[in-house]
């Protein structure tokens, strides 16, 4: 029986499973991959900027041990639904493998070890990465694949409105972290709330994002999100 190993691990912005996007490229979050040595000797990225793009292998590691299921919920379907888990890209495979084409954002070298930067991840941060493979546009992209995505629930594209409170303190954060704001909107114009509750335009319920070291507060109000609160989550430890 073969055996997979992990060749290194992605840093991403994400740090819970809730509000990441949910097909690669739907927000431009940056993502830096350290290979474990064995993988980290820069002669193995050789050629690796002669593509705009890559496909990153990974594994589901947050969601292995609830195993497979044959059936899984696909949200577009309005999150109760079902599909069978190979006409979907569901976590909960069989061995939990995950597939994201991604940008090249470049090689550096850090102490003679590769260190790859990606943008457009879809990924948790910390999750464990089982290849990198080139995308070849003349193979990978065929022009005249169909699927029937339009006919389910598109994805949200819901304005995004910062409050009075919120812009002051995305603005104390602009040195440390100037994409926060661009990937807030991205993120939650795509509605991360379950798919059942996407045809509720007034929810009373505050939800919470954890992106980087912030914990974004908001709601949605007249079918659009409202950010309310943006908090250093170490501020938060033990109030």
């Amino acid at each position: 029986m073969p055996s997979i190993e992990p060749i290194g691990t992605i840093t991403t912005p994400f740090k819970q499973k809730f509000a990441i996007p949910r097909q690669p490229n739907l927000a431009n979050a940056k993502g830096v991959i350290q290979f474990y040595d064995a993988y980290a000797n820069p002669h193995a990225f050789t050629g690796i900027e002669q593509y705009s793009h890559l496909w990153v292998m990974f594994h589901f590691h947050a969601t292995a041990h609830r195993g497979w299921k044959p059936a899984v919920k696909a949200p577009r379907l309005g999150g109760n639904a079902k599909l069978g888990v190979f006409a979907s890209r569901s976590t909960h495979r069989p061995n939990n493998i995950g597939l994201s084409v991604v940008k090249n954002g470049g090689v550096t070298v850090r102490q003679g070890k590769a260190v790859l930067t990606v943008f457009g991840v879809d990924l948790l941060d910390g999750t464990p990465i089982v290849d990198i493979k080139p995308y070849v546009a003349y193979a990978d992209s065929l022009p005249h694949a169909t699927d029937n995505l339009d006919t389910y629930g598109s994805i949200p594209q819901r304005p995004v409105i910062f409050s009075d409170t919120a812009q002051e303190q995305c603005a104390k954060r602009q040195a440390q972290l100037p994409d926060l704001v661009d990937l807030i909107r991205a993120v939650l114009s795509q509605d991360p709330r379950p798919a059942y509750r996407h045809g509720q335009i007034n929810d009373d319920k505050i939800y919470k994002v954890a992106l980087y070291d912030t914990d974004i507060s908001w709601q949605v109000k007249s079918d659009a999100i409202y950010v309310l609160d943006i908090a250093r989550i170490d501020q938060n430890i033990g109030s």
